[in-house]
């Protein structure tokens, strides 16, 4: 048998000290923290539902490698920084990521390469791709628990095209091609809800009626007593969407863009706002104002909020500054008053921001380099479990820790990146972490705390 152990090597001493390296230190992980997710998964169940919805058309009788097996690497490899598929290659032979799948870490064969991950992520039709989406759909839905009023975040963002892709549009504002990934959150906990690849334009009302539509509706198997409020900016406040919110029983806050005839309903409001900003000594004055409009293309009249704000602003080839009068508004079926529905429901939206760069920076699911459009659409959900696994970890976390709202990018440097020794026995694995392990008592109580309760 033919041994390919590097041979031993000297590095230049340390206090007279002879500094020798050698690879005789054991079978070993530079991913130590994939035991948590490990137990997040075991806890949350969104590879195994991923798997179950999964096609699976091999030969039963020549399968080396369980669907689960392979989504759960793929995702648990995604959560530790390792973006593509390729990566599986190295990590195919890591001893940590096959305890992670359930195999053992000496004696368990090696994982599914890149060729067979690569065949994963190709081999759903549009139809199973749908059905991955469902899935997650319904990952969230039994996950958490609503309260009477529930409100989702809908928003996309430029993910840029990485060659030929299927769907890759021309974006002149970005000035390349790509993709704008619809994303869907749940404010009170943060989670994912549904994450769709779309071209790189702006959604049309038809295309956000659909998604609001069918999300309501799976939503409603589990949540039939919950009322969902669709929150979004200007590109989703479209009146088919709007109609149909109203007709099924949801509600909605969305951004609306201006026009002359909403000007002329706030048009005293902003006089006013004018007078007392020259008589005040403040920078900014705000002022909020609520009225009844109905657009050409709309049936009915509804409910639109203004927010007006006075600053003083430099002008353009000038010393002098200029009096301006900055006005948003903002169509909703809720009730309220308007600086409560501006400030306190529609302006939190911006948080939203902040999740999608979880999953698009930390995440890298703006990898998407596989030529079908279907193809990149089964990665971006392999990226959104990902995200449900960290979230899981973040979630374990005491809130005493300053880690409990940290990014993930920070989460997976301080509890996921750690060297660990795996040692199998007959009927023991053993795994040593470093002694000098500085989250070595916090990843103790994440890995107790993501234990299922229970006998």
């Amino acid at each position: 048998m033919t041994d390919n152990t590097p041979l031993p090597f000297d590095l230049p001493s340390v206090r007279r000290k002879k500094l020798t390296v050698d690879f005789d230190g054991g079978n070993q992980s530079s991913d130590g923290g994939l035991l948590l997710l490990r137990q997040a998964e075991r806890k949350l169940g969104v590879c195994r539902r991923l798997a179950d919805a999964m096609p699976d058309r091999r030969d039963p009788d020549r399968i080396r490698h369980a669907m689960f097996e392979m989504v759960m690497a793929r995702v648990a490899a995604i959560a530790c920084g390792h973006k593509d598929a390729i990566d599986l290659d190295r990590l195919r032979h890591d001893p940590l990521m096959k305890v992670a799948v359930g195999r053992c870490p000496e004696t368990g064969a090696p994982l599914a390469s890149q060729a067979t991950i690569s065949r994963l992520e190709n081999a759903p039709s549009k139809t199973e791709a749908a059905r991955l989406a469902a899935a997650l759909l319904d990952q969230f839905g039994t996950t958490v628990k609503p309260g009477k009023q529930e409100i989702l975040d809908i928003d996309d963002t430029f993910c840029a095209a990485h060659g030929g892709q299927q769907l890759a549009f021309w974006n002149a504002h970005h000035d390349e091609r790509g993709f704008a990934s619809m994303h869907i959150y749940h404010v009170a906990s943060g989670t994912p809800v549904a994450t769709i690849l779309r071209p790189a334009r702006t959604p049309k009302g038809t295309e956000v009626r659909t998604v609001i539509k069918h999300v309501t509706k799976r939503l409603r198997r589990h949540w039939p007593n919950t009322r969902i409020v669709w929150r979004g900016d200007s590109h989703y406040g479209r009146v088919e969407a709007m109609e149909w919110a109203e007709d099924d029983g949801a509600d909605y806050i969305f951004g609306l863009a201006g026009n002359a005839a909403l000007d002329a309903f706030v048009a005293e409001a902003a006089d006013n706002l004018r007078f007392h900003h020259a008589m005040s000594s403040k920078a900014k004055l705000r002022t909020f104002a609520c009225f009844t409009y109905q657009a050409g293309s709309w049936k009915r009249p509804r409910k639109v909020v203004a927010r007006l704000e006075c600053s003083l602003q430099p002008v353009d080839g000038e010393t002098g500054m200029r009096q301006e009068v900055d006005i948003r508004y903002v169509v909703t079926s809720l009730k309220g008053s308007a600086q409560h529905l501006y400030e306190k429901v529609y302006c939190h939206r911006g948080q939203m921001e902040n999740l999608i760069k979880l999953h698009k920076a930390q995440l890298a699911s703006d990898r998407m380099s596989c030529h079908s459009a279907t193809a990149n659409q089964v990665r971006l959900v392999l990226h959104t479990a990902a995200f449900w696994l960290m979230h899981g970890v973040r979630a374990a976390i005491p809130q005493t820790s300053p880690l409990a709202t940290a990014k993930f990018a920070t989460i997976r440097e301080r509890l996921i990146k750690i060297g660990a020794r795996v040692i199998e026995y007959i009927a023991r694995i053993r795994v040593q972490l470093p002694t000098s392990c500085p989250e070595g008592a916090l990843f103790r109580a994440v890995a107790l705390g993501l234990m299922p309760s229970g006998p």
